[in-house]
């Protein structure tokens, strides 16, 4: 009888050896080794949702992409309430004063209203014919120191224009119709007769030049 339960203990243990053994082998073929938390790799890291910015610093990155527009330095405007205005000036062409292979002529804005108003710089100018088609570039600006010059009611201020004498440059020619006078700041232009002659419109020595506009009615 000892005999009997010595073997039935034998073949327990080895049943439950074998079921140990059964168990190992599942695990080593799922898994090869025991598993371990492993730290994250930078394909992980690449793919993982980046963190949260702040809406101001945001709103600060689009303000700083964001330039406006500035305005040109050698044109600074005037105020608009003391500016003249178009409709409250009228133009003229003074008398030409020869110069040595030049024409020089007073461009003259007068203030034709009851108000005090102010100009600044240049003037626009421009030759056009009977259809009011530009003839010729647009003026040079001579260099000059612009200044505000007030105009009392009645008051003028004038800017030069200066082309070098056709028959002496052998630039090609055009008689306008009229001059085109456009205040500073201003859009609509005062049309003004024009009554010289013929101006140079392209070819050598063809420029047309404007200075800044100063107080008075001419030179």
């Amino acid at each position: 009888m000892a005999y009997a339960r010595q073997t039935v203990v034998l073949a327990s243990g080895l049943m439950v050896l074998g079921a140990l053994a059964s168990c190992g082998t599942e695990i080593g073929t799922a898994t090869g080794t025991s598993p371990r938390p492993s730290a994250p790799t930078e394909r992980t890291s690449a793919f993982s949702t980046p963190p949260a910015v702040p809406s101001d610093t945001v709103a600060a990155s689009v303000h700083s992409s964001v330039r406006s527009p500035s305005a040109r330095a050698d044109e600074p405007t005037q105020p608009s309430g003391t500016r003249c205005r178009t409709s409250e000036l009228s133009a003229s062409v003074g008398r030409m004063d020869p110069g040595a292979g030049q024409r020089n002529f007073p461009v003259v804005l007068t203030n034709d209203s009851s108000r005090t108003c102010t100009v600044y710089g240049y003037p626009g100018a421009a030759f056009v014919d009977a259809a009011g088609r530009q003839l010729g570039p647009d003026p040079v600006r001579t260099p000059g120191d612009a200044r505000s010059v007030t105009l009392a009611p009645g008051e003028s201020a004038w800017a030069g224009l200066r082309y070098a004498s056709p028959g002496v440059s052998g630039a090609r020619t055009a008689v306008p119709a009229a001059l085109l006078v456009t205040p500073p700041d201003e859009r609509e232009p005062l049309k003004v007769p024009w009554k010289a002659g013929e101006v140079p419109v392209g070819g050598n020595s063809s420029k047309v030049f404007l200075t800044v506009l100063q107080p008075g009615a001419g030179p």
